[in-house]
């Protein structure tokens, strides 16, 4: 199929009610994804879709999920399984968002790096759509804590990744526990041999899908510098004098990389976090939030790491070192210019990897742009500080907090404008709220000595 024009969400077969909420959700036109999607999957069709990260993928299978759901049934009905616990913790953010026209639709996560008997008490007390990770959910069915009987849709989100993480095995042992009478929906970035395998095996008669990346080429000004191995870290900290960007990604390829990129730009007065496997979930959780709140500038991360990571205004991505794989290139740098954007792809290559700028001239079938580090205009007393910082306060979902309750408590007994207050996450037993910088201590004080929702609560900066 090929993609088509904007269309409205009213000119498919959903429930009013459904449609109002997109309408609130500032949801108008299909994205090519969903345009192409979704009537497919509202027919029951089994269906491979090929789109990047950024898409409107979610929204694609998530409203084909509702819309068939049983809400008096509080068994679970759809499961999707992701390969990393942050995607599916986006995704299941995502669906209870367009859950919100449903009344009682309750969306269950089950992610390793996660207590398990919360999880288990959740299932125990029933949901309609469980969203997880392959070794957790592989868990929960082997403890039987998670019934699938009823099980009608299976989405298995950013198939690749499953593939190249090692979740082969266990994907294929959960499918096999499921109904076979299932509508079984595989979306991927990419399309290798794996994944048509693995449509063969647990698909029947799919349509398939492709949407190219949502970015116009020359949205994107990509260039390569060529250095001695010696000079890459200098060269990193040229392009941020340079270049000046408000909020970069910075790519490596391992942990012991990434941590020491990022204490390079924090040596140097660039303020970075860093993204990778030894943080533990909480950690990760911090990292993700304090980068997409906009309360840190740069965030160092592997490409594992940064999987599902949805940045709507990402300014430039950097690539401290190539990747082997072209088509992982264009993914990293499909992370900038969305939505009408501009954004910079910036490479630091040797000679050695010349091989992989070559390779990816072929993907492209474009030549890149190749420069030296000499010119950079270099600014040594460049500094980057986010606009924003960080506040964690201890109640969460779990305590029925809600983003409009810490809006509301801040904005009135605290009395900051509602300017200075800027994204609010809210996780199970926490919550965050960006702030600008001058208003953290007033904010502070206020919930030291207040309560928000008749409670008193305790809440810090994170630095």
């Amino acid at each position: 199929m090929t993609e088509s024009a904007a269309a409205s969400f009213s000119s498919l077969n959903l429930a009013r009610a459904q449609i109002a909420n997109l309408d609130t959700l500032g949801y108008h036109e299909m994205t090519p994804i969903q345009a192409q999607s979704l009537p497919v999957v509202l027919e029951g069709r089994d269906l491979i879709a090929r789109a990047k990260t950024g898409s409107g993928k979610t929204a694609a299978f998530g409203l084909g999920l509702l819309h068939k759901l049983d809400p008096r049934l509080f068994r679970v009905q759809g499961l999707v399984i992701c390969p990393t616990r942050e995607l599916a913790e986006q995704v299941s953010k995502e669906l209870r968002r367009l859950a919100q026209g449903i009344p009682n639709i309750k969306v269950v996560s089950l992610c390793g790096g996660k207590p398990f008997g919360p999880q288990k008490g959740s299932l125990r007390h029933g949901a309609h759509i469980a969203v997880g990770t392959p070794g957790r959910i592989l868990d929960h069915l082997n403890k039987q804590t998670l019934q699938l009987s009823a099980l009608h849709t299976l989405v298995l989100d950013e198939a690749d990744r499953m593939l190249d993480m090692g979740f082969s095995e266990i994907t294929f042992e959960i499918v096999r526990k499921l109904p076979t009478t299932r509508q079984t929906l595989l979306f991927s970035a990419t399309y290798p041999q794996e994944i048509k395998k693995m449509s063969r095996s647990i698909q029947r008669d799919p349509v398939e899908v492709t949407v190219e990346a949502q970015h116009h080429p020359d949205a994107i000004e990509q260039v390569f510098y060529q250095v001695k191995q010696h000079q890459r870290n200098d060269t990193l900290l040229g392009i941020f004098e340079h270049y000046h960007p408000q909020s970069a990604l910075v790519f490596c390829f391992t942990k012991k990389q990434c941590a020491e990129v990022a204490m390079l730009l924090n040596d140097n007065r660039i303020e970075a976090l860093a993204l990778h496997g030894d943080l533990d979930q909480r950690e990760r959780d911090r990292v993700l939030v304090q980068f997409a709140n906009n309360s840190y500038p740069v965030l160092v991360a592997t490409d594992v790491a940064a999987r599902g990571l949805d940045i709507k205004s990402l300014q430039a991505v950097i690539n401290y070192e190539l990747p082997r794989d072209p088509e992982i290139y264009v993914h990293r740098i499909g992370r900038t210019a969305r939505a009408g954007q501009t954004g910079i792809a910036l490479s630091i290559i040797t000679e050695a990897e010349l091989v992989r700028a070559q390779a990816i001239e072929e993907y492209r079938s474009e030549p890149c742009i190749y420069d030296v580090s000499a010119s950079l205009d270099r600014q040594p007393e460049f500094s980057l500080q986010a606009p924003m910082a960080t506040i964690q306060v201890d109640a969460g979902r779990k305590h029925k907090m809600r983003p409009g309750d810490l809006l509301g408590a801040l904005t009135g007994d605290a009395e900051l404008p509602g300017s200075t207050v800027g994204k609010i996450d809210v996780f199970d037993m926490c919550s965050f709220v960006a702030l600008e910088r001058a208003s953290v201590k007033q904010a502070l004080s206020h919930l030291a000595n207040g309560k928000v929702k008749g409670r008193k609560i305790k809440a810090r900066e994170i630095l």
